[in-house]
């Protein structure tokens, strides 16, 4: 985090082609993947560059909650214009769009769950939200029928029906054996057979949440959200006593893309939702999303700095 530190928010919040130069950049990033990504059990989502892999979508995600907050902080006295919620939308929409044909089901709803965000906390009228909610009930019903793919229904269908479709709820039924078999103080580090033996999936990235759960016990989980709760509370609080529509909005954004990254990664493991590959912050493996998160965090230092 201290080496991004560096980034000075003030360069980034008054230089808008700037930030659009960074998005579209992103965007063509996220259409390269179509083209040179290799593809990883039937997803094709990062770049491999020789021992590295890159995964576009995570920068992609800082740059939107920046220009998002610079978008926002312009039109704030104007969000009882429609227009401006269709045209924020559009920039979420084109790299969601991307990301659902790679297919990567996790990152669109980090991404819509952000636009709302952002939305509700610039002021948006309650007759816009509802149109919105409803347009969204109309869109998923589409995407289900015409769009989503035999396996991504069943990972749907398997969360719904756990015990009758044992083979498809196969990864949160032994995420669900770990964190249950982890109890006070786990197994010990190395110690747990589920995470060991091979019989819970992705344990470094998906499902780390039930191997540190089964390897650290209830001692270990309750570490881990003290240490978030800790996290939160300092970007809210920089959020709270930022003095320009920018940096609040900058951050709340950021404290989103935090907070429905934990929630989500922690709902799928405890069985609360279905299994759409979202990293939990800071602790999955994976340094495309390490590198984001410092970036964000160097931002709000800079932030509370200036």
């Amino acid at each position: 985090m201290f080496l991004i530190s560096f980034i000075d928010w003030r360069l980034i919040k008054e230089n808008t082609a700037l930030i659009l130069i960074f998005y579209f950049l992103s965007i063509i990033s996220l259409v390269g993947l179509f083209f040179f990504a290799p593809e990883i059990r039937g997803v094709k989502s990062w770049y491999k560059l020789g021992p590295f892999s890159l995964d576009p979508i995570e920068f992609t995600k800082i740059i939107l909650i920046i220009l998002l907050a610079k978008y926002f902080s312009l039109r704030h006295v104007e969000m009882y214009r429609f227009r401006h919620i269709i045209f924020s939308g559009i920039y979420v929409l084109i790299p969601a769009v991307l990301v659902f044909f790679q297919p990567e089901i996790g990152s669109i709803l980090t991404l819509l769950v952000l636009w709302l965000t952002v939305l509700i906390i610039s002021g948006i009228k309650i007759r816009h939200f509802l149109v919105l909610v409803f347009c969204g009930l109309i869109v998923l019903a589409l995407c289900w029928g015409f769009l989503l793919k035999d396996y991504q229904k069943e990972r749907v269908i398997s969360f719904f029906m756990p015990y009758q479709t044992l083979g498809l709820a196969w990864s949160q039924n032994q995420a669900k054996i770990a964190i249950g078999s982890g109890g006070i103080l786990g197994q010990g580090i190395g110690k747990g057979s589920q995470t060991q033996y091979g019989f819970l999936p992705e344990p470094q990235t998906d499902f780390i949440f039930s191997a540190i759960a089964e390897e650290m016990g209830l001692a270990g989980i309750l570490a881990i959200f003290v240490l978030f709760l800790i996290l939160i509370w300092r970007i809210i609080k920089i959020a709270l006593l930022s003095k320009n529509n920018f940096s609040r909005l900058f951050a709340s954004g950021f404290s989103v893309v935090i907070i429905s990254g934990f929630f989500i990664n922690i709902g799928i493991n405890i069985g609360i939702l279905p299994v759409v590959g979202v990293p939990l912050p800071l602790v999955s493996y994976g340094g495309s999303s390490l590198i984001t998160v410092f970036m964000g965090m160097g931002i709000l230092e800079s932030i509370k700095a200036y």
